[in-house]
């Protein structure tokens, strides 16, 4: 739930930061008080909550593929040995593929749940339906993959080396816990 309001938080203040650095409009409600104040003022508590559907839809099918693709990748490299036995490499690709099949699985879910959280601030709310629709009706499909290209490089190399700190970490912790 924190991760979501986060989240929501960081459109608008990405859209706000965009909009000035390309001096289409200057809006001097880029902090995160300011936004903060501003969906409260605009939509009450609840404000917070708009795209709430759309990140549950992207969230609980995407940690699916991100956990088994990670898991799957790992059973590959081991092939019969123990998983814990695994090197750096195997396990910096095994994130690397976890994240890659997190995000070619839910980029457009991703797309149009931002879609709603950026539209909010104008006003414009349609649901997820009627942004999907809109979307694919005015850009076409392939406006819902639009940035998947570096959200994979990025994913596949941050997923990486967040998996192999995850297992080198617990297996320090796993050693120390036997040693007591």
């Amino acid at each position: 739930l924190q991760l979501f309001c986060t989240e929501l938080l960081f459109c608008k203040l990405f859209i706000i930061w965009l909009l000035n650095f390309t001096n289409w409009m200057n809006l001097s409600t880029s902090t995160v008080w300011s936004v903060v104040k501003g969906v409260i003022q605009k939509d009450g508590p609840l404000g917070f909550y708009r795209g709430w559907s759309s990140t549950l839809l992207r969230e609980v099918p995407g940690y699916f593929f991100f956990f088994g693709g990670y898991e799957l990748s790992r059973t590959f490299f081991a092939s019969g040995r123990p998983k814990d036995e695994l090197g750096p490499i195997p396990l910096l690709i095994s994130g690397g593929f976890g994240g890659s099949c997190l995000w070619i699985a839910v980029y457009p879910v991703d797309c149009v749940k931002s879609r709603i959280q950026v539209l909010s601030m104008a006003g414009k709310q349609t649901g997820f339906m009627g942004t999907f629709a809109t979307v694919v009706r005015t850009e076409g499909v392939l406006a819902l993959y639009s940035g998947l290209k570096p959200t994979m490089i990025r994913a596949f190399l941050a997923n990486g080396a967040l998996f192999l700190a995850y297992e080198y970490s617990r297996k320090l912790m796993m050693k120390q816990i036997d040693s007591y």
